[in-house]
Order: C-alpha cells, then sequence, then structure tokens
C-alpha cells in the first residue's frame, strides 16, 4: 500500500507556471496511467496559456474563485465545480478572487513537463501562478 499526505509533498513549478504538489505520479507514488495534484493560483495570477497533447486533465475546483477558458469557452468557476479538459484543447485559468485559488488535477497519462506547450509568452520571472 503507498500513502502520501498532502503536507509531505514538495511543491515545484509546472511548465504553465502553476504551482502544485503531486499526491501520485511520476514525482510522488508509483501512479502508473494517472497523476494527482494539489494547484494554487494566487490573488490576481494566471496560468500561462497551454494544451497538452497526450493527458486529459481533470480540474476539481476546492477554494477560491477563478475564471477557466477552454479554447474559445470561458466559465467562472468556484468550489466544487470539476472540469473535464481534453487532449489538444489550450486553457488558461485566472485568478479572480481575493485569495488563494486551489484545486485538484488529475492527468491521465501522469503530468510531465514534455506534455505541455505553451501557446502564449511566459511572463518575465516565470509563470504568474504559485
Amino acid at each position: 500500500m503507498h500513502v502520501r499526505n498532502l503536507e509531505a509533498a514538495e511543491p515545484f513549478v509546472t511548465a504553465d507556471g502553476s504551482t502544485i504538489r503531486e499526491l501520485a505520479g511520476r514525482v510522488a507514488l508509483p501512479s502508473v496511467n494517472q497523476s494527482l495534484a494539489e494547484a494554487t493560483v494566487p490573488a490576481g495570477g494566471a496560468t500561462t496559456a497551454h494544451y497538452h497533447p497526450v493527458a486529459e486533465e481533470l480540474y476539481f475546483i476546492t477554494a477560491g474563485e477563478g475564471s477557466l477558458r477552454l479554447a474559445d469557452e470561458t466559465r467562472d468557476v468556484r468550489p466544487g465545480d470539476c472540469i473535464v479538459i481534453p487532449p489538444g484543447v489550450e486553457h488558461k485559468l485566472t485568478n479572480t478572487g481575493a485569495g488563494d485559488l486551489k484545486l485538484l488535477c488529475c492527468c491521465a497519462p501522469a503530468y510531465r513537463h514534455e506534455d505541455t506547450v505553451l501557446t502564449e509568452d511566459v511572463p518575465a520571472g516565470g509563470g504568474t501562478a504559485s
């Protein structure tokens, strides 16, 4: 049995500028076909627009409020919302609230930097999410 607690997960920055703490996947527990991580976007922050050629993602919003753009559609998101992001669909998550926007992100197959294609320039100093 493999168990990992979120508090023990070391944060790292993904290719889109998000800071995540992986619970299962290539960095954490030995998950073969998927990964699960908590991501945080600070107030006023956003991920860099991007897509994943191979991975399907699920976002489950746990705290804060934001705006998520998938291709040419934008929707407000809040705690309790679950969003399916198909492979190849450009997306960008923006924190529109006063506090941190937190979400659980599941990728299948597991997250890899190499499966992230940025579609806008990264701001000076890196991504705006943390």
